[in-house]
């Protein structure tokens, strides 16, 4: 992950190892486990690499897949989607546009009126509130 400005050691310097793994090595935590998967606090998740607002708590649902869903981003600029070929499978990825951390998935199978479904870590999260 690169915007210019900071390396991925420099985002690392502020994470837990376990944010490392998902923000600069595209992990993924386990379902079910995030802090934000049940959340229903108004506010805006940001990057916790680089503080970019992402989400809005007003475009969040409950998918059942075990991970904080929203069917669109704060801003159509703040994240950017990338190929992800990796598990044998063809993904879209969902990438900070600021810096670059990996934030989780984007599928087409979400509620109206995107019909999108962002899978989003909430490890590479961090909730604002309102």
């Amino acid at each position: 992950m690169s915007n210019g400005k900071k390396s991925a050691k420099d985002f690392r310097d502020h994470l837990t190892p376990e944010q490392a793994h998902i923000c600069c090595e595209k992990g993924t935590e386990a379902p079910f486990t995030g802090e934000y998967v049940d959340c229903k606090d108004a506010g805006v998740y940001h990057c916790v690499c680089c503080d970019q607002a992402l989400f809005g708590s007003n475009t969040k649902f409950d998918s059942g897949t075990g991970w904080p869903s929203f069917w669109a981003p704060w801003s159509e600029g703040n994240v950017r989607s990338e190929t992800d070929l990796s598990h044998g499978m063809r993904r879209t990825e969902v990438v900070c546009a600021s810096c670059g951390s990996h934030l989780g998935h984007v599928f087409n199978d979400g509620p109206e009126p995107t019909r999108l479904r962002y899978c989003i870590n909430s490890l590479s999260l961090r909730l604002e509130k309102d």
